[in-house]
């Protein structure tokens, strides 16, 4: 196993200047941000690119969309974030650090500096902002690290990779808050089809990805390793130790690693930094709403939420914002039984009506036909007539609550337009307690 080293402070003679392109509209479709960094190394010097993760090239406009932020982040009212950010020496910095609570190694050096200085300065209206939206995540963040007794340091990592954006979607196609690859996240348990894909949900996201670090801390023993190794993965970091003779402390192989990377553990530091000691440059969290409770209820239907939002009065982008994972607002509970987030008081609603929601509209939303009748070009129309009216045996059916034409067809194999025609139905409407006639 790989060993951890010593905690230590590191001071490197670095000196930086960035190079930023622009501020991105669309940064799954843009050029990635850098910064250039002029290294002093052994009376020589060398220059270095290194790749922003990501996070950091969102705009705010794309990190205020979710319904969550609309609804409990109040972005009417000044917070008293100052545009003035003080500067501190080194000192200052090497002393906060070392005296921060973590299990984590907490380096600084100019690269830690200069992502400290980006959080602080250029992105300080993206840290008020994620103060508060902390407050959706932080607490399922902290249940999970608990229980894997995991340092809990590590619930700023999400921040790092998406800025707490629940819909962000990385240039390689990584998802959710935690970023997950679509393999990567099979391999832990995070269901992904053209409907659901449980990146997108915080809570099974989150017990995944601890999941993830628990195993990685079990190969490396060093959390600067692990932090890498979430980002670039095990493979590049093993190819980068040993590139570098088998030497397992990140700062030893960082010119070995791709050039993201290179900042993600600095970019880690500097997030734990600035959600801690924000007050002392002058940030504050935007105003917030206390957050409505919600609760959870099992389907074993298909759902649609369009039929949740009519019948039981419920905002679509309310509904879509509690159940991120279910990409085409279809909850397949047909194929296993899934879960449905909603305001715990409208969980009695749901559970009291939901024949009559599972009914409702669902000729309309659900048009995936199971069986169909393929017609027979060979015979006449008058006999194809005659077929669909008074052919074989009859049958009657009592239709019960929550039925619908779509479902008694399906029961008897039979179709949709040969109930209309055997029983003189205009529309698909039908009440319960009725009978309807079925040729066999």
């Amino acid at each position: 196993m790989i060993k951890q080293p010593a905690y230590r402070m590191k001071k490197a003679i670095i000196s930086s200047s960035f190079l930023f392109c622009a501020l991105l509209a669309a940064p799954q479709a843009q050029a990635q941000e850098s910064i250039d960094v002029l290294i002093h190394e052994n009376g020589t010097e060398r220059r270095e690119i290194i790749d922003l993760p990501q996070s950091m090239t969102y705009p705010m406009d794309s990190l205020l969309n979710d319904w969550k932020v609309k609804n409990y982040i109040d972005l009417s009212k000044d917070c008293s974030t100052s545009t003035v950010n003080p500067q501190f020496s080194d000192d200052v910095y090497i002393d906060r650090l070392s005296r921060m609570p973590t299990v984590m190694e907490m380096s600084y050096n100019e690269i830690t500096r200069k992502f400290i200085d980006m959080y602080t300065g250029r992105l300080r209206n993206q840290v008020a902002f994620m103060l508060s939206a902390s407050n959706f995540y932080m607490p399922i963040f902290e249940e999970a690290l608990d229980a894997y007794v995991l340092p809990l340091e590590l619930k700023y990592l999400p921040i790092i990779e998406s800025a707490l954006n629940p819909s962000a979607v990385s240039r390689a196609g990584a998802s959710g808050l935690w970023q997950f690859m679509l393999n990567t996240g099979k391999i832990y348990g995070l269901e992904s089809n053209s409907l659901v894909d449980e990146r997108r949900d915080p809570i099974k996201a989150t017990w995944a990805a601890a999941r993830y670090l628990k195993d990685m801390y079990a190969i490396y023993q060093d959390w600067n390793l692990v932090i890498a190794a979430y980002n670039c993965g095990p493979d590049t970091i093993n190819k980068a130790i040993r590139r570098a003779g088998g030497k397992t402390d990140y700062w030893e192989i960082y010119n070995y690693l791709p050039r993201e990377t290179r900042g993600y553990v600095p970019a880690f530091i500097a997030a734990n930094y600035v959600m801690t000691y924000y007050c002392n440059h002058n940030i504050c969290p935007l105003d917030m709403n206390i957050l409505e409770a919600t609760d959870t209820v099992q389907v074993n239907r298909n759902l649609h939420f369009e039929q949740i939002a009519d019948i039981c009065g419920i905002d679509m982008a309310q509904i879509k914002s509690l159940n991120p994972q279910y990409k085409k607002n279809i909850i397949p509970g047909d194929s296993k039984p899934q879960t449905l987030r909603l305001p715990i008081n409208q969980i009695s609603t749901f559970i009291d009506k939901q024949d009559t929601i599972y009914a409702h509209r669902s000729d309309e939303l659900f048009k995936n036909r199971k069986v169909v009748a393929v017609a027979d070009t060979h015979r006449t129309a008058h006999s194809s007539k005659g077929s669909s009216t008074s052919s074989g045996d009859v049958t009657y059916h009592k239709i019960r609550s929550g039925e619908t034409l779509s479902t008694i067809a399906r029961k008897y194999g039979v179709t949709v337009n040969q109930l209309k025609s055997w029983n003189g139905l205009k529309g698909t409407n039908i009440n319960a307690g009725k009978r309807l006639k079925i040729y066999k």
